[in-house]
C-alpha cells in the first residue's frame, strides 16, 4: 500500500463531525457541536437527520433498523422509534463522565464509553469503564480502568471487541461472551507517536486510527506494525470504511479547539480517499 495519499474533501463547513457510519448508502455522522445528526451522500448532499440537544456522539443500529444515538452531556442512549425519540437507557450512575462513542453488535448491544473526567477544564485524568446496554434497556458494566475509551470495532466473526484507549496510546482487545460480557483484556496495539480516537476494521484484521495528535490516519496491524499513513491539514479525528464496496476512507477532520470557536470557524471537513483493502465488521 502507498506510505501516503492526499485526500479529497466531500464536505465542509461543519463544527466538529464524529463518529461515522456507513449506513444505507449513505455516511451518518454526528456534527457534535451543532448538536445534530447528520448523512452525506458520495455526491457530497448532506442532510440533517435529528437534533440532539444534549450534543450527538456514537450511532449505531438495532436488528430491527432502528437508530440509536448517545446524548452526551446528559449520559444518556436514545433510540428513533417511528413515533418520535425515545430514552433507551439512562447511564448517569453508570457513567462518571461525558459519554461518547459507541458500537452496536449484531444482536442489539450497544458498547458505549465515556470520558472519566472533565478534560477540557483540566481535571486529572481518572480510568473510566465501558457499559453495555441491551436492546431491552438492560444496562452493565462490562470493562474499567480504560483511559478515555472511544473509537470501538468488533470483528466480524462477533467475538472480539477492540476499543481505542485515547489517553493510553493503545488499542485494547477483549473476547465477546454470549451474554455480551467482555474478558481476556490484552494489548493489541501500542502507538507511537499516536493518539487514537476513532477507528474502523478492514477485511484483512487491520484497524484504521484516527489520530489528533499526529494529524494523521494510520493502518495499525495487530502487535503495531504500521502499512500506511495518511496525513491531514488539521487533525484527524475519526474514520469510516465505506461505499459501494468498501473501499472508500472517510476521514472527518478538524482543530482541536474549544466549542465557542469550533462553532465560529466551521473547519470541519469530511475527506475521502480510496484504499485496496474493504471494509469488515462493525460499526
Amino acid at each position: 500500500m502507498p506510505s501516503e495519499r492526499k485526500t479529497t474533501v466531500l464536505l465542509d463547513g461543519l463544527a466538529f463531525p464524529e463518529s461515522p457510519r456507513w449506513h444505507a448508502g449513505k455516511l451518518w455522522f454526528s456534527d457534535m457541536y451543532t448538536h445534530r445528526v447528520m448523512t452525506v451522500a458520495l455526491d457530497g448532499k448532506a442532510e440533517t437527520i435529528l437534533d440532539v440537544p444534549q450534543q450527538p456522539s456514537g450511532l449505531g443500529w438495532l436488528p430491527d433498523g432502528r437508530l440509536l444515538v448517545v446524548s452526551m452531556h446528559d449520559r444518556r442512549l436514545l433510540r428513533i422509534d417511528p413515533d418520535g425519540v425515545r430514552v433507551a437507557a439512562e447511564l448517569a450512575e453508570l457513567a462518571p463522565s461525558h459519554c461518547n462513542d459507541m458500537v452496536v453488535d449484531r444482536h442489539g448491544r450497544a458498547y458505549i464509553g465515556n470520558f472519566g473526567f472533565d478534560f477540557l477544564a483540566k481535571q486529572t485524568e481518572q480510568p473510566t469503564v465501558l457499559i453495555m446496554v441491551t436492546p431491552d434497556g438492560e444496562k452493565r458494566i462490562v470493562a474499567d480502568g480504560l483511559r478515555f475509551p472511544n473509537g470501538m470495532v468488533i470483528t466480524p466473526d462477533g467475538a472480539t471487541l477492540i476499543v481505542a484507549e485515547s489517553y493510553g496510546r493503545r488499542l485494547t482487545a477483549f473476547a465477546i461472551a454470549a451474554d455480551g460480557s467482555l474478558s481476556g483484556r490484552r494489548l493489541w496495539a501500542q502507538l507511537d507517536g499516536a493518539t487514537a480516537d476513532g477507528i474502523c476494521l478492514d477485511a484483512e484484521g487491520a484497524v484504521w486510527v484516527a489520530s489528533p495528535v499526529s494529524a494523521e490516519v494510520l493502518r495499525v496491524r495487530e502487535g503495531g506494525a504500521v502499512t500506511d499513513r495518511i496525513p491531514v491539514a488539521t487533525q484527524g479525528i475519526a474514520c469510516m470504511l465505506g461505499g459501494d464496496d468498501g473501499r472508500t476512507l472517510f476521514i472527518l477532520t478538524a482543530p482541536l479547539v474549544r466549542k465557542e470557536k469550533a462553532l465560529a470557524q466551521k473547519l470541519g471537513r469530511i475527506e475521502t480517499v480510496r484504499v485496496t483493502i474493504p471494509a469488515a465488521g462493525l460499526p
